[in-house]
């Protein structure tokens, strides 16, 4: 069976930054929780200390690692949090993330936290997410 989604937007802001309010999901067969991940390599040393831009690329990179070993892409993403040191600077460079959102034709739901700090010193920006295919 085919998954089928429905976005719920009873308000049309949150559409234009790329996420919706709400999305029914039917038809799954399988569901992926994806753990915190940020701007680590794969040896697991944290990379581009203080640049923010290039940790969301990273970041985003590594959620779609995940996905394809799980055999998903970014286009199964239904949610998607987003936890960062700093709110200001991540909106800043906030595009990075949706482009390549935008690119795979999604706009899961999104809750985005600002925190004290996150497990590794020196990162600014950890995306958990949940996709289902």
């Amino acid at each position: 069976m085919a998954v089928e989604r429905t976005a719920v937007n009873p308000v049309t802001w949150s559409a234009a930054l790329g996420f919706n309010q709400g999305e029914v999901v039917s038809g799954h067969t399988r569901t992926l929780y994806i753990s915190g991940q940020t701007a680590m390599n794969g040896d697991g040393a944290p990379q581009h200390d203080g640049d923010m831009a290039k940790q969301l690329a990273l970041s985003i990179d590594n959620v779609e690692a995940v996905l394809t070993r799980a055999g998903m892409s970014l286009a199964d993403l239904v949610r998607l949090n987003v936890y960062t040191t700093d709110v200001d600077l991540l909106l800043v460079h906030y595009g990075v993330l949706a482009a390549r959102l935008g690119a795979a034709g999604v706009a899961p739901t999104t809750t985005m936290l600002g925190v004290a700090r996150l497990a590794v010193p020196g990162q600014l920006v950890e995306l958990e997410g949940t996709a289902t295919a």
